[in-house]
């Protein structure tokens, strides 16, 4: 158990909000190495609470809330850039997600974000591949949730190609054998559904292969504990053993003879057979003869993904970095724009309360993808951007962070109304407009994507007044800047700012002014 950690310490901790169970686990950093220090699990089964609306029952939320209360305690002392809090696929598909998660937050104290089933899938390979021994080659890891199911092939520590399918243990207990009854009928019927959902990716993972297949989740686990207590598999878990219980889970016929007959408590004896069912045919369909189990699955990797961006070893830089040369972004001008916008935001974040590390984290990589769109068109070239920013597999970021950035692309340039940022989370919907307004700007001042550094100039800003100040004669010299900087005064103006462009060469009282070395 934690007890009162230092908030200064290298105290970590992440809690995975599965659809079947809540996970919590918390670490220390010691000598470079992760030393787990206490672990919580939790059968909420969240994904049982969804009704034929896709929405989440009351009973369900305060289910889960009572989970997080009791998690929350351990966390209190744990600073928020030290902890990261993901839901998966419920939460990816309930229409009240947004409900719920504001609850959460205000239960824990902390940020909850959803993740894609992508970012899913490659969180889970980094936890399994710090959880298990190095292997040469290709390694395929899958996990089975309560909702989805994940299939990732990697090497080492990269994953190198993901899949989220929509099949997991309670939606398919659900589905097929909602009275807890297990007939030959039903079996069939739940088998079919698993080749039907494995069928578009089949023959593209038998393509690719692999040297070893590790399992994660509760449910592998699980169920390589029926196997070892019946004798069929001395650990891990075999194709011939998995067709063993197949047999035998047809004679026990129901779930409260499954819970007797294997000792599983009652909310893990529900959901044991959609478990089972999806395990073993992807093994048949992938021609899986052994799997190994792993301790580590989604939360650790979320420790590790935790200790890169503390450690400044990001993926989500290196993602910035693989777009912009997937769509051959100018990365000149990328890193032109980025730099300015970010000497501007020193001058201003004390006044306009963007401190701590996300404003600029935020601002640089907008500014360094808000050409995305040129990839289709130059005309609307920013509503483009912003689509694909949002609905692209962009490892690292969650549901949330990836509307942020769509939204700072899509408001870069013309209009932008006042309720531009209105549908972000409320800590967002604040700071946005501001951190737009910096990006902005710094687009308009590198319109001529010309390699010459920037004049010095000042910003000063008061609540939603902003003046930029010019060295003298400098804007009568470049009237195509002042004209679009005019214009862009206009168009500021009814997101309720107000521009004001001054000239002179005193810059007394300037805290930092953009130099000739930071817009370069």
């Amino acid at each position: 158990m934690v007890r009162n950690p230092d908030p200064s310490s290298d105290f970590v901790a992440a809690i995975d909000l599965g659809s079947n169970s809540f996970h919590m686990i918390v670490a220390r950093l010691a000598n470079g190495q992760v030393q787990v220090l206490d672990r919580l699990r939790e059968m909420v089964q969240l994904a049982a609470g969804l009704d034929d609306r896709n929405r989440l029952s009351e009973e369900s939320q305060k289910r889960a809330l009572e989970c997080l209360a009791r998690f929350g305690q351990r966390l209190r002392q744990i600073p928020a850039e030290q902890l990261r809090i993901v839901g998966t696929n419920t939460l990816r598909q309930a229409r009240n997600s947004a409900d719920f998660v504001a609850r959460a937050e205000q239960v824990l104290g902390h940020k909850v974000e959803i993740v894609r089933g992508q970012e899913e899938a490659r969180l889970i390979y980094l936890g399994v591949a710090h959880s298990v021994g190095d292997v040469a080659g290709q390694r395929l890891v899958v996990d089975i949730g309560g909702g989805s199911t994940e299939l990732i092939i990697g090497e080492k520590f990269d994953p190198l190609h993901l899949a989220s399918l929509r099949m997991g243990c309670v939606s398919m207990s659900r589905a097929c054998f909602g009275d807890g009854r297990v007939t030959p009928a039903r079996l069939r019927e739940a088998e079919l559904l698993v080749q039907l959902n494995l069928a578009p990716v089949r023959e593209e993972y038998l393509a690719r292969g692999w040297q070893v297949v590790t399992g994660a989740s509760g449910s592998i686990k699980a169920i390589q504990d029926v196997l070892v207590s019946e004798g069929w598999c001395r650990e891990g878990i075999s194709l011939e053993a998995l067709r063993r219980l197949r047999a035998a889970l047809l004679e026990v016929r129901d779930t409260a003879a499954i819970a007797s007959r294997w000792q599983l408590e009652p909310a893990r004896a529900r959901v044991f057979v959609g478990g089972f069912v999806v395990l073993h045919g992807l093994c048949e369909a992938l021609a899986i003869e052994q799997l190994q189990v792993s301790e580590g699955a989604l939360r650790e990797g979320l420790i590790y993904d935790l200790l890169g961006r503390i450690r400044h070893e990001d993926v989500r830089d290196r993602t910035i970095a693989d777009v912009i040369k997937r769509f051959s972004l100018d990365e000149a001008q990328a890193d032109r724009v980025s730099a300015t916008a970010l000497a501007l935001l020193r001058q201003v974040r004390a006044k306009w309360r963007l401190t701590g590390s996300e404003a600029p984290d935020v601002l640089g990589r907008a500014a360094r993808l808000h050409e995305v769109g040129l990839l289709l068109t130059h005309d609307q070239y920013h509503k483009h951007g912003a689509y694909v920013i949002e609905h692209a597999d962009l490892p690292g970021y969650s549901r949330d962070d990836q509307r942020l950035l769509s939204s700072l692309v899509r408001r870069h340039r013309r209009a932008l109304p006042a309720t531009a940022f209105a549908h972000l989370p409320k800590e967002w919907s604040r700071l946005a407009p501001r951190i737009c307004v910096l990006l902005r700007l710094a687009v308009v001042l590198h319109r001529g994507r010309s390699s010459l550094p920037l004049p010095t100039i000042a910003l000063r800003v008061d609540r939603q007044r902003v003046e930029l100040r010019f060295p003298k004669n400098w804007l009568e010299q470049h009237p195509l800047t002042r004209a679009d900087l005019e214009i862009e005064a206009r168009r500021l103006r009814k997101a309720g700012f107000k521009l004001r462009l001054t000239s002179g060469e005193d810059s007394e009282g300037v805290a930092e002014p953009i130099t000739a070395a930071a817009a370069s």
